[in-house]
């Protein structure tokens, strides 16, 4: 019996993934080096400084850990001038009437995400209100693919993972949902979410009923 949903953020209800990887890029061109698009598909679901460090990795450099805390902190705040311009028109198509939906229909809501800004983030687009709970990078200390964060949104909803469906649009993100035995829901491209227990291209033209009958 399906009682919850726990969303990413990036990449699931709002499209911050770009923020990211512009402010990423900024820091790497300012250090010497570039990096791809393609690349940047491996940062998603990643922590911070585990991204900090593949990056850094592609460059071919070495800094200290304080420097690398500067460079995340600085990177940090190019980020957040982007998510303090955010309105609600850059909530995904889909998303707002499936939170109104699942609101009226008595499901728990939670957020599982590695950003240690997604409070800022829902707040900006006006739907922090819908979120039962809400586990991000300021309370978890593993990254996906570990189902830390998503079990910490269980353990606060007060429900087993076979009571959640979690919606993920990486790969890391789908992985962490099945090591932690929950059922997961890609948002994207079947090719990198083909592990996932149904994926959907968004969350257009679909209905709560019909994802619970899909992956039941």
């Amino acid at each position: 019996m399906i009682k919850a949903f726990i969303f990413d953020l990036d990449g699931v209800i709002v499209d911050t993934a770009k923020y990211h990887f512009q402010a990423w890029r900024r820091m790497a061109n300012e250090l010497g080096f570039d990096f791809s698009e393609k690349e940047n598909e491996q940062l998603k679901g990643v922590s911070r400084m585990d991204s900090m460090n593949l990056i850094l990795g592609w460059g071919g450099l070495e800094l200290s850990e304080k420097d690398k805390v500067k460079w995340a902190s600085q990177k940090n705040d190019w980020y957040v001038e982007a998510v303090d311009n955010m309105t609600p028109k850059e909530i995904l198509p889909g998303v707002l009437p499936l939170l109104k939906d699942l609101r009226k229909k008595g499901y728990k809501i939670g957020l599982g995400s590695s950003s240690k800004n997604a409070v800022r983030a829902l707040r900006k687009v006006r739907i922090l209100s819908y979120f039962n709970t809400i586990i991000d990078g300021t309370k978890t200390t593993r990254s996906k693919p570990d189902p830390q964060v998503f079990q910490m949104g269980a353990k606060r909803l007060r429900l087993t993972p076979k009571e959640c469906i979690v919606f993920e649009d990486a790969q890391s993100g789908v992985e962490a949902a099945l090591t932690g035995g929950f059922y997961a829901v890609g948002i994207g491209d079947p090719k990198h979410l083909g592990k996932a227990h149904l994926v959907l291209s968004s969350f257009e033209n679909t209905t709560i009923e019909a994802i619970i009958e899909s992956i039941s």
